[in-house]
């Protein structure tokens, strides 16, 4: 039996992809747990899940805050933002609490999310076997490879940061903490990454593993009378962080889905769609993967999650990325061939309507997108993500 301890952020997105991974292991007769910071991350896991504090509930909410406060910085001034507001302070606030975890839990593999630096600085400190977990796509690549001194200055934060708080210098500056040296979970595949940037993971070991939760347990409360079978069905999701913050987005859309041959469902508020025309339904929630089954085309915000889930069920995509992660993987859909992109902020009606259509009736859009359904099918999901993770365990010395 071996024990695995995830640290992750109080993120769905980052959450959500270690359920299945854990529930393997635990099928397979092994121990595991969460580390991270109290309140809503508690409610995230499944009754069954073992859950360590670490950091405090007060801080958990000022993570969330500063996680959406400045959607509209983009780039470089993004990043600088997300890891001085949110993920070095956040780093701090959990240090001792996961460093507490592991003396108590007693993990043969430490799995970090790559937004908890916390938990590989306790990894590279106490020299112990770790894994990062990367969720996204858009965390396999180099964003700021053509701004080599902006990522220079950011790689000398990092290391300054694990150095203050005991890893040795050599350590620190050999590696990378976002990406562990013994493994890196990838719930995405190559395929989907490419190679239109600059990798990161270099000479790291990667297991492409796909996304995780495709066969998941999900409430489908859904009224499906309200959906004509005949009429091709599009979701239009903007994922969880950023349905409230689309109001212009929302108006659009109902002003392009209006009078179409096609029908939508829209996640959003029904409070944002007020006069949502007769072929959308407007729900808060939906059963996703219920959806997606009945679904042709999807328009989303670019959130990792929905386009791989998407991509599995070979259905194109209209991409309106937002921001942090969102343009990359945006980027990763259009080379895929697998979908297109809009101007989440400035596209009009008929730009969106024109977008939407082609997804729909493009084939060669459908023919990549069926084409990422296999590539993702053929990494294994859950079942392959627990194999790595085991084989990494089975290196700790008896």
């Amino acid at each position: 039996m071996a024990r695995f301890l995830f640290v992750v952020p109080p993120f769905a997105g980052h959450v959500n992809p270690t359920i299945p991974v854990a529930a393997e292991l635990t099928r397979r007769g092994h121990e595991v747990a969460w580390a991270g910071l109290p309140g809503q991350l508690r409610a995230m896991l499944p009754e069954w899940g073992r859950f360590i504090p670490a950091g405090s509930e007060e801080w958990a909410a000022v993570v969330a805050e500063r996680n959406v406060l400045r959607s509209d910085l983009r780039g470089a001034a993004a990043y600088k933002f997300l890891m001085e507001e949110a993920l070095i302070p956040m780093c701090l606030v959990m240090l001792e609490g996961v460093d507490q975890a592991v003396t108590d839990f007693a993990p043969d593999v430490l799995v970090s999310d790559q937004q908890t630096w916390a938990g590989a600085v306790v990894a590279r400190r106490r020299g112990l076997v770790w894994a990062t977990s990367a969720t996204t796509s858009a965390e396999m690549v180099d964003p700021l490879a053509g701004l080599p001194k902006v990522a220079e200055t950011f790689h000398r934060t990092r290391v300054e940061l694990q150095v203050d708080h005991g890893v040795a210098p050599e350590v620190a500056e050999a590696g990378d903490l976002r990406l562990s040296e013994h493994l890196v979970l990838a719930y995405t595949s190559s395929a989907l990454v490419g190679d239109g940037l600059e990798s990161v993971s270099g000479s790291v070991p990667v297991a492409y593993v796909g996304p995780s939760g495709l066969d998941r347990d999900e409430v489908d409360d859904f009224d499906w009378s309200l959906v004509d079978p005949e009429k091709p069905l599009v979701l239009v999701s903007l994922g969880t962080l950023s349905a409230e913050s689309g109001t212009r987005f929302w108006q659009v859309a109902a002003e392009a889905f209006a009078d179409q041959p096609w029908q939508g469902i829209f996640v959003a508020p029904p409070a944002l769609v007020p006069d949502a025309p007769a072929n959308v339904v407007v729900r808060e929630r939906v059963p996703q993967l219920a959806v997606l089954r009945r679904a042709a085309a999807v328009v989303s915000h670019g959130g990792h999650n929905t386009v791989c889930e998407s991509l599995s069920n070979g259905l194109p995509l209209v991409v309106a990325p937002i921001r942090d992660d969102q343009p990359v993987i945006a980027d990763q859909v259009v080379r895929a061939g697998a979908g297109v992109r809009v101007k989440f902020a400035r596209v009009r009606a008929e730009a969106l309507r024109a977008a939407v259509d082609q997804a729909l009736h493009d084939e060669s859009l459908r023919a990549g997108s069926q084409s990422m359904a296999a590539d993702l099918a053929s990494c294994g999901g859950k079942a392959a993500a627990a194999d790595a993770l085991l084989g990494l365990a089975a290196r700790v010395p008896a």
